[in-house]
């Protein structure tokens, strides 16, 4: 089991000692998921703390129309999955699906609760993670109510380079909010003012 990545990623918030890395070890189980699977679907409960180590997923829920809104991707050394369900063990509200072929490393809700006994490190580590994630979504809405379509898709540009170049555009545009016609357009207009 690769558990280098997931090691490396906690030891950059908190230093653990070998015994408590053999503790996360001992819990963490890794899984393959090929492209287009879900990790976790609407509906059901998300049993699993899921660590990306190689590939892309993405986060997204389905309106009353059936249209896609996804809400964030996922790459490697990210944690991905429908957090408020895991917490509460209740039904997932978005789905976390693959958009390639993804190895990943899991921690059930029930081990990842021994664990935060046996190593309290994870819970300071796992709070500065949410915290992160928190202010960066409270960024966000407040991005999407007070930005131009346009500013927000150079905001992204700048903040996730990474994932312009391995999403499909039409899923930006969704993750943006807006449509992929109005994306492509946006983008055009960037290109003939970069050759003006």
């Amino acid at each position: 089991m690769n558990m280098k990545g997931l090691i490396a990623h906690i030891n950059d918030l908190v230093a653990l000692s070998e015994e408590e890395r053999d503790a996360v070890a001992s819990k963490v189980k890794e899984r393959k998921y090929l492209k287009g699977q879900y990790i976790v679907q609407e509906g059901d409960v998300c049993r699993w703390q899921t660590f990306v180590l190689s590939g892309k997923v993405r986060t997204f829920y389905l309106d009353e129309n059936g249209n896609e809104h996804i809400v964030a991707f996922g790459f490697e050394d990210w944690w991905v999955g429908d957090i408020c369900s895991f917490t509460t063990q209740t039904p997932a509200e978005f789905n976390t699906q693959c958009l390639e072929d993804t190895r990943v490393l899991q921690i059930s809700y029930h081990d990842m609760e021994d664990l935060y006994r046996e190593v309290p490190k994870l819970e300071r580590y796992f709070r500065l993670i949410i915290q992160k994630a928190y202010g960066n979504m409270s960024k966000r809405i407040v991005r999407n109510h007070s930005m131009s379509a346009k500013d927000r898709y150079l905001l992204f540009l700048e903040h996730y380079p990474e994932v312009s170049q391995r999403v499909p555009q039409y899923m930006i545009a969704s993750y943006l909010g807006i449509t992929k016609e109005f994306l492509s357009a946006i983008r055009k207009k960037l290109n003939e003012e970069a050759k003006s």
